[in-house]
């Protein structure tokens, strides 16, 4: 079905199409029980795909990744879909418009997106409330809930800790995990807080704010070298964070087929060597001390099978979603089922990566 709608939608603004879809489900959250037949056509929930990382437990591997629901509208929309689970994001500590539009782009022959939406959302305070009202009224959303967390845009960097402070304190009840946002390349000045001096400034006061009590991530980029990852491995395991997501949007564009200039993070299939060759290095490099997330091309259960055998313990999409549609995640987690089976793989936990 989705199939033929997708000519018509990609006939439409990107943004314009994507508001509108997150106003319907938005609006689905609200329904309460309503839910359940959507959960029931869309979602496939089975415990051999559980899955356990820092501390949280998770129906199934698969998330989805920040930037899709900015504004946190439809939680429980995405549980329904069958995500394993849901990162909000990326909030700021103000509220912000982000780049001017048009700031998203489709790149249909590469099976890609491009943006520059520069971390448009309500602000931490708004966002918080909106998850205060979800919690009184329906309790916690029914899979972890991560939020991912940006630097606002006016904030100078020597201010980010305090920005980045003031985002987590606010929202600090609601989050099962935080994500800290160093990464995107739509925020001027904001990769700058991936060196070394500057990131264990904020690392030394988001850590000392946690002291250990929910997770805190850290999501790179996929244009840092080695030695810039090296750098950053030190900090995160000195600072005892959590875990990692790798990767965020890419700046390169190697091997497009689709004739574009324009600027911004590209997202979607070409990312995917890339990402996959990031994964693989942060696993020789941590031999399994850290959980990773990796993001960054998936589309298939097969691309979804090679990260976790090549040492994510969970992965996250969002361009995938673009072109596969609704049933992406019913069909990822019937792949990885299907694949298990023939492996002779009674659960997820079985399956181990070697460094």
């Amino acid at each position: 079905m989705y199939e033929l709608f997708k000519p018509w939608l990609f006939r439409q603004d990107p943004e314009t199409i994507h508001e509108r879809v997150m106003h319907g489900l938005a609006w689905l959250g609200q329904r309460g029980p309503g839910l359940e037949p959507i959960r029931l056509f869309f979602s496939l929930r089975d415990p051999r795909l559980e899955v356990t990382a820092f501390g949280l437990r998770f129906p199934n591997p698969i998330g989805l990744a920040a930037g899709f629901d900015k504004n946190a509208a439809a939680v429980r929309t995405w549980a329904a879909l069958g995500f394993g689970h849901v990162e909000v994001g990326s909030v700021t500590a103000r509220p912000q418009p982000g780049n001017p539009r048009p700031r998203l782009f489709r790149l249909p022959q590469d099976q890609a997106l491009i943006n520059r939406m520069g971390f448009n959302n309500e602000g931490a305070e708004a966002i918080a409330r909106r998850l205060e009202r979800l919690q009184q009224t329906f309790g916690r959303p029914p899979v972890p809930l991560g939020i991912n967390l940006g630097k606002s845009k006016i904030t100078p960097l020597e201010e980010a800790p305090q920005d980045y402070l003031q985002s987590l304190s606010r929202l600090w009840p609601y989050g099962d995990y935080f994500a800290i946002n160093v990464s995107s390349p739509n925020t001027p000045g904001l990769r700058a807080l991936q060196d070394k001096e500057r990131l264990e400034e904020l690392l030394a006061a988001l850590t000392g704010f946690v002291q250990g009590r929910k997770p805190l991530l850290l999501k790179i980029a996929p244009d840092l070298t080695w030695e810039q990852i090296d750098e950053i491995l030190g900090l995160v395991e000195d600072y005892r964070l959590a875990g990692l997501i790798a990767t965020n949007t890419t700046t390169a564009r190697t091997g497009l087929q689709t004739p574009i200039d324009q600027a911004g993070g590209l997202s979607g299939r070409p990312l995917r060597a890339r990402s996959l060759e990031v994964l693989k290095y942060l696993h020789q490099q941590l031999g399994g001390r850290l959980p990773i997330v990796s993001v960054g091309g998936i589309f298939s259960a097969e691309d979804v099978w090679e990260r976790l055998e090549n040492g994510a313990t969970l992965v996250q999409v969002y361009t995938g979603l673009v072109y596969e549609g609704p049933l992406m995640m019913k069909k990822l987690c019937r792949g990885l089922l299907e694949r298990m089976e023939r492996e002779g793989l009674r659960s997820l936990t079985e399956l181990r990566s070697t460094p």
